[in-house]
This record gives structure tokens, C-alpha cells and sequence, in this order.
């Protein structure tokens, strides 16, 4: 998942940058490297993730109502 040598690049960076500029500089250009960072672990955002929650919560409901619908028509069903 995490990248070791990603993560000691990004911190290479982020120590240059703070050497290099002032502190709205070293804000926006961390903001920037974090922000790549993130989007290259394939990140969702946090509403993306709960919207799925609640599809899979809702689909799960169902079979279980499937499952049970099922077993009550085979208990019935004569061999």
C-alpha cells in the first residue's frame, strides 16, 4: 500500500522546500505533494465511501430477505 520510497521522497521534498522558502510557500507546495500523494493511493472521499456503505447495507438486507424467502419455499416444497 504505502510506498516506502515514496514516502521518504516526500519527506526529501518537504524538508527542501522548508530550506528553501517562506511559510506560505512551504504550505501550498506541501498542500500540492500531499494532494499527488493521495491521489496516486487511490483515496475516496470520505461521502463517496459512506454512499457505498449504504448500498452494500441495502443489498446485504436483501439477500438475507432472498435467503429466507428461499429456505421457507424449499421447506414447503414436497420431494
Amino acid at each position: 500500500m504505502l510506498n516506502p520510497k515514496m514516502l521518504d521522497d516526500l519527506a526529501a521534498r518537504l524538508a527542501d522546500m522548508a530550506a528553501r522558502g517562506p511559510a506560505q510557500d512551504l504550505e501550498r507546495n506541501a498542500r500540492a505533494l500531499l494532494n499527488g500523494l493521495f491521489a496516486r493511493l487511490d483515496f475516496v472521499p470520505r461521502e463517496e465511501f459512506e454512499a457505498q456503505r449504504e448500498v452494500l447495507a441495502r443489498t446485504r438486507g436483501k439477500l438475507e430477505a432472498l435467503e429466507a424467502r428461499l429456505a421457507a419455499l424449499e421447506t414447503r416444497r414436497p420431494e
